[in-house]
């Protein structure tokens, strides 16, 4: 890795690291404020709210006594509870014992198990909730398809596409019917690339034939933010014409073009706006998750194809899109568990592990692509940051929930001596995965 290429101008290295800072300072908000929250209803007390770590830049005290700062190094956060010899809430305090029953009922180690246990868990709950809002908020934004085919509103293309009229309803395609959205995917994948092809419309309530573009075109409906076709300058409404000199003219064949590369560079005209331009870029290779919760190595240039027209769409109601976006976040979740199960395994590459570098650089890079795609990200990120701190590690929330869950087995907490042990380890082993992935972020391609 170049990198030298991470700073292309100081322009540009400056909005990443706003972004990053932005973008991690949000989730870590979000992450103490569920601790703190729930202690406060539980009953313990919070002394310190940090976003940051190091030297105080601005801070105010609350009327509960609660110290709310901001701190110069935006790379974490931590809440520090009445009682807590340490950020992470490991150890206790000295003279802890000589606190009034009600004084150290208020604090982390003196409060009952369920307290200490909800406080724990409510750092990466809020973190997943944040992520459920977040996609639910999207997709109301964005809408989501009719369950039958309609034309929304037609995207510009080269060739004219005037046959389809906004508000058509989609009966059939090159022949094949067309009565909902999963027909109309089938009915593509059986269709052979071409310029035009049939479609039986109903309009106005009347059914007709007309020629039509092909519906599934090179078309970049979006880039995928740190990608090469975003490294190549190309845009959403991008068509590509040809690669290496060959017309195509269906996204498949874009694809199978890129997949067949070997990840050489290649060579494409594209058709923006009316005018035409050539942009050589080259393929990275890139492991992708299967239905079956395996994964694929392709060779991708980062472009999501798009129909020839945006469907027709609709609102989803607020409780419809929660729960498109709880089943996205918990897409999330599993997808990046699968790839570190996967990672461990050998069988895909441990470079999909990104550092702060990695990190930084898809954050400015989607923040880049404007408010939508750095919000998405937002929320890939904190399903991420959740599901981390639920690793049975010590010094992360799961390691502590873990003590918890065998101080309810045996009735005692661990020892004060396994404790520090424990807790040293996870440190190291913490620090190791930081340390590796800053590493992919160096040496990885």
């Amino acid at each position: 890795m170049d990198i030298g290429g991470l700073i292309p101008s100081f322009g540009g290295f400056f909005w990443t690291v706003v972004a990053f800072a932005l973008a991690l300072s949000i989730i870590v908000a979000v992450h103490e404020f569920g601790h703190y929250i729930a202690a406060r209803w539980s009953g313990i007390h919070a002394e310190v709210f940090s976003i940051g770590f190091g030297p105080r830049l601005l801070a105010l005290t609350d009327r509960r006594g609660t110290r709310w700062q901001l701190a110069l190094l935006p790379l974490g956060g931590y809440v520090r509870f009445l009682g807590d010899g340490d950020a992470a809430s490991v150890t206790a305090a000295a003279g802890g014992e000589a606190l009034d029953a009600r004084t150290r009922r208020a604090t982390m180690q003196g409060a009952p198990l369920w307290a200490r246990a909800v406080t724990v868990a409510a750092g990466p709950a809020a973190n997943f909730l944040l992520a459920i809002v977040v996609f639910a908020a999207a997709l109301m934004a964005e809408g989501v398809a009719t369950e039958t085919p309609v034309v929304g509103h037609l995207r510009p293309l080269p060739q004219a596409v005037d046959t389809l009229r906004p508000g058509d309803r989609i009966l059939a395609l090159g022949g094949i019917a067309t009565p909902d959205n999963a027909a109309l995917g089938l009915a593509i994948e059986g269709l052979a690339p071409a310029a035009t092809v049939t479609y039986r419309l109903l309009r106005d309530g009347a059914e007709i034939e007309v020629t039509g573009p092909f519906p599934f075109p090179p078309l970049a409906e979006s880039v995928q933010p740190d990608s090469a076709a975003q490294d190549a300058g190309l845009r959403p409404g991008d068509v590509i014409l040809a690669v290496d000199d060959a017309p195509i003219a269906a996204f498949a064949e874009l694809r199978a073009r890129v997949g067949d590369s070997g990840g050489k560079p290649l060579g494409l005209e594209v058709w923006r706006a009316g005018t035409t331009l050539s942009v050589t870029l080259t393929p990275r290779r890139a492991d992708l998750p299967l239905p079956d919760g395996g994964f694929e190595t392709r060779w991708l240039i980062g472009l999501t194809g798009g129909l020839a027209f945006a469907p027709l769409t609709r609102t989803p109601d607020p409780l419809e899109a929660l729960a498109l976006g709880a089943g996205q976040t918990l897409h999330v979740a599993t997808t990046s568990l699968s790839a570190l199960a996967h990672m461990v395994t050998g069988a895909i590459s441990a470079c999909n592990l990104q550092g702060p570098i990695g990190i930084a650089e898809t954050s400015g890079a989607a923040a880049a692509q404007g408010l939508a795609s750095f919000v998405w990200f937002l929320a890939v990120l904190s399903t991420a940051v959740g599901l981390l701190n639920l690793f049975p590690v010590p010094v992360l929330d799961g390691g502590h929930l873990v003590f918890q869950a065998w101080e309810a087995l045996t009735g005692r907490v661990p020892g004060e001596r396994a404790l520090r042990i424990l807790t040293s380890v996870g440190l190291v082993l913490l620090l190791g995965l930081m340390a590796f992935a800053l590493a992919n972020d160096l040496l990885c391609p």
